[in-house]
């Protein structure tokens, strides 16, 4: 009752009221919970496999502050499909074992160390790398791994700005040059980056076509799409039917195509591109490989890139500069009403068994929040 409260009265409202339900009658309530365990706990796991079968809700001792520690009591914390192939062994990076799941979240600064400078006691913070184990209660990390963002924005906007919002800036932002007008076309539309693409390009004055499977509630999920700004919601099958040489005599082809799927669909999206366009692939839902036509690299000259955030952020680490920019500019579509989060369920941290099975079934478009 107090997670839900807290999310209504944040979504609905002022930085006063946020605030004072965080550390109020909701916050109290969760802390006194808490206060019964002896130790912080987490969702661990000591080998790679499925996660239903190697994680584990255990308790996780506290390191010791240190000069340069910050004491982080986590409020919520995503399932991403990364943390899933992070736990699996099929990521990019992985973890020492055991180690704590959850890349991503948003925290409560508790207590900082001595030499700490950017932070204090009461800042909303967010990691600012992979890896962190953010499905936990609360922990120390160095406050270089950490970056701090206003307090006046969604608790579920603030929990999953970190990972898709910045995924899908950034490919907008960095591979071509997109004028108000031009369009961008995309697979995993429904998807977090998908959403979230939509919507800053509707801010932009961009049009985004927009693509998904087929599926029962299909109609459901084209409304939806719609009401974050979609300009155009077609079916994978469409791609090759006639309705998409109309739908370029009202809108230029785009020259960015971004990839979440791979495999045919990838191949598809490249056929849409206008010359010297560019496919930039950041996911492979459909675990196929990325398969491109001869012809794309010769008569169309199409450039294929790929895009991984992490990679991102560890190649601006030495300065934040970049990374607090783009978060300022998120945030500010997030005050506006710009930029909302992806329908989430909200899910207490001893249920992880629960929101882990929803999060991998097929077109399910509900994120699931571990709440702390």
């Amino acid at each position: 009752v107090a997670s839900v409260a807290i999310s209504m009265a944040v979504v609905g409202g002022s930085r006063v009221r946020s605030l004072r339900l965080l550390f109020g009658y909701g916050f109290r309530a969760r802390s006194a919970a808490a206060a019964t365990q002896t130790e912080p706990r987490g969702l661990v796991y000591e080998q790679h496999g499925e996660p239903a079968q190697v994680l584990h809700l255990k308790d996780v001792a506290l390191a010791k502050l240190g000069d340069s520690g910050v004491h982080v009591k986590m409020i919520a914390a995503p399932i991403n499909p990364a943390d899933i192939n992070m736990i699996q062994g099929s990521y990019g990076i992985a973890a020492d074992l055991p180690a704590v799941g959850g890349n991503e979240g948003v925290g409560q600064v508790m207590d900082t160390g001595n030499s700490v400078t950017t932070l204090k006691p009461g800042d909303w913070v967010i990691p600012a790398d992979g890896g962190l184990g953010t499905w936990r209660t609360e922990a120390v990390f160095d406050e270089k791994t950490l970056l701090k963002i206003p307090p006046d924005i969604p608790l579920t906007c603030a929990a999953t700005l970190g990972v898709n919002p910045c995924t899908a800036y950034r490919m907008l932002s960095d591979f071509e040059t997109l004028e108000p007008g031009e369009s961008v076309i995309q697979n995993a539309a429904n998807s977090g980056v998908g959403q979230a693409v939509i919507q800053i390009a509707a801010a932009k004055g961009i049009k985004t076509i927009n693509v998904i499977r087929d599926r029962p509630n299909l109609q459901d999920l084209v409304d939806r799409l719609k009401s974050l700004g979609a300009d155009y919601v077609i079916t994978q099958e469409t791609l090759r039917k006639p309705e998409m040489k109309e739908l370029f005599k009202e809108i230029p082809k785009p020259s960015l195509a971004l990839n979440g799927v791979g495999g045919k669909s990838a191949t598809e999206l490249m056929r849409h591109l206008r010359h010297s366009g560019t496919m930039v692939t950041y996911g492979g839902m459909s675990k196929q490989p990325v398969t491109v036509p001869v012809s794309a690299l010769i008569f169309k000259d199409v450039n294929v890139r790929g895009f991984w955030m992490t990679q991102w952020k560890r190649a601006n680490a030495h300065s934040k500069e970049k990374l607090e920019t783009m978060i300022a500019e998120l945030c500010t579509l997030i005050r506006k009403g710009r930029l909302i989060a992806p329908v989430c369920q909200e899910v207490p941290l001893v249920d992880y068994q629960a929101a882990l099975k929803v999060s991998q079934e097929p077109y399910v478009s509900i994120k699931q929040i571990l709440w702390m």
